[in-house]
Order: structure tokens, then sequence, then C-alpha cells
């Protein structure tokens, strides 16, 4: 009966995986839940993981760590079969993505190519991220150590994260920056990576404005004292480059 249950826990969970790929990438919009189960490579690695991780539970030795193997070499996802996975859980494309050991992701969780979720060191136990539910991972973020990502956050592309991040928010940078944002949104997964904000972009214009401010201010004082437009510009002129493209063309 405790087999028979897990099969059939499983192949829930296998089809809330299949519906969540035809949700979230536009691709599969209208293709028909087994053209994505035979060719989504996303999918093919969490199925992979579901029946691994089952093994897992059940103690069973070697199995999960074959499949685990095998799923890797042909999808190119790194899903280690200890690592526990909610409902829902979507890969869009995947090449490059690593999940650890001590990993845990909750619902309707979405990762882009290249994520890392890994580990610190070389201590044993608790090393790898905790993701809440409802978070969306960009292409090639890191996410290192066991830090916590807060409920419907959202994690921009190359963004390196190595502290915990509170729910509803977005981080961007290297290393990350988290930028609450008013109010709860929406749930589910936001793939708008074109207006997230950028902090470190914030500060250097603010940098800029400032210097723009004393330059004017000098400017006055010097027309003050009788200097005015006459003052020598130690500036050099910037001139445009000539020659070949040293990169050919």
């Amino acid at each position: 009966m405790a087999g028979l249950g897990t099969l059939k826990r499983v192949a829930g969970e296998i089809r809330r995986d299949v519906r969540a790929a035809q949700e979230r990438d536009p691709a599969a919009r209208g293709v028909g839940r087994l053209e994505v189960l035979a060719i989504w490579p996303g999918v093919h690695a969490i199925l992979a993981h579901r029946v691994a991780h089952a093994l897992v539970v059940a103690h069973v030795p070697l199995v999960p760590r074959l499949i685990a193997g095998f799923s890797r070499a042909v999808t190119g996802i790194e899903i280690h079969p200890a690592a526990c996975i909610g409902s829902s859980f979507f890969i869009d494309h995947g090449m490059g993505v690593v999940i650890g050991e001590t990993a845990k992701i909750g619902n309707d969780v979405t990762l882009y190519q290249g994520v890392t979720l890994g580990g610190t060191g070389f201590a044993t136990g608790k090393r790898h991220p905790t993701v809440e539910d409802n978070v969306t991972i960009g292409s090639g973020a890191k996410l290192l150590g066991p830090i916590t990502i807060g409920h419907g956050s959202k994690i921009g592309a190359n963004t390196v994260v190595i502290h915990d991040v509170p729910p509803n928010s977005t981080v961007v940078g290297n290393p990350g920056h988290p930028v609450r944002i008013d109010g709860r949104r929406p749930e589910g997964p936001d793939a708008d990576w074109v207006h997230l904000p950028d902090p470190v972009a914030d500060a250097i214009k603010g940098l800029a404005s400032r210097i723009g401010a004393l330059e004017r201010a000098l400017a006055e004082r010097g027309g003050e004292n009788g200097a005015g437009d006459d003052a020598p510009d130690d500036t050099p002129p910037l001139r445009p480059a000539r020659g070949p493209n040293p990169a050919g063309g």
C-alpha cells in the first residue's frame, strides 16, 4: 500500500509539473501534455528527480544517484536526489542548473537556465538555500549557502545572493541587493526582467548629479572672482578612435 501511495503521489506531482510548463513557457502554449513530457528537458529532469527522491525516501541505495547522473548527462540539469522540491516546479531551458543536496524548494517556483542553488564551505548539514513558494529566479543567478528566499520574491539574472531575502522582494546585483516592493505583487511567476530596479545604477546616477551641481557651483564662484569662462580647461577633449578595428571588420 505504501508503494502504491508513493506512485500515486509521484504521478500527481509530475502532472502538476507538466501543467506548470504549459502555463509558464510561451513555447508550450497549445502543446499537448504528451509532447511536453516527451520533449521539454526541464520536465525530464524534474520527472527523473521525482522518482530518484522517492527512492531516497524509501532508503534505496545507489539507484537514486544513478538516475540523477543519467538525467544530468541527458538534460544538462543536475539535481541531487535528496533535494526537496515542491509541486508545480518549472525549469525553463535548464542547461547548467545545479540544485544541491540540502536545498528545499517550495511550490510554484520557476528557475531559468544556469541557476545554482549551491553550498559554501565543506561542512555537513544544511548548507544549501531554502526557496519558498512563488519565487522566480533569473538566468545565471547563484544562491549560495543556507539562506532563505522569501515567499513571492524575484531574483534577477546573474545575481549572486549570499544573505536571506525578505518576502515579496526583488534582488539584483553582485552581491545581491534586495529592493523591497510596496504591497504584495500578484501570485505566480513574474518574467518581466526588463524593469528590474538597479541600485548600483541609481547610486551612480546620484553621484553624477551631485558632481554636476558642484561643477555649476564652482563655475558661478569663478565668475564672481573674475575668472569666468576665460579660465583654462584642463580636461582633454574626447576624440573618436581612428584606425582599423582590432576585432576585425
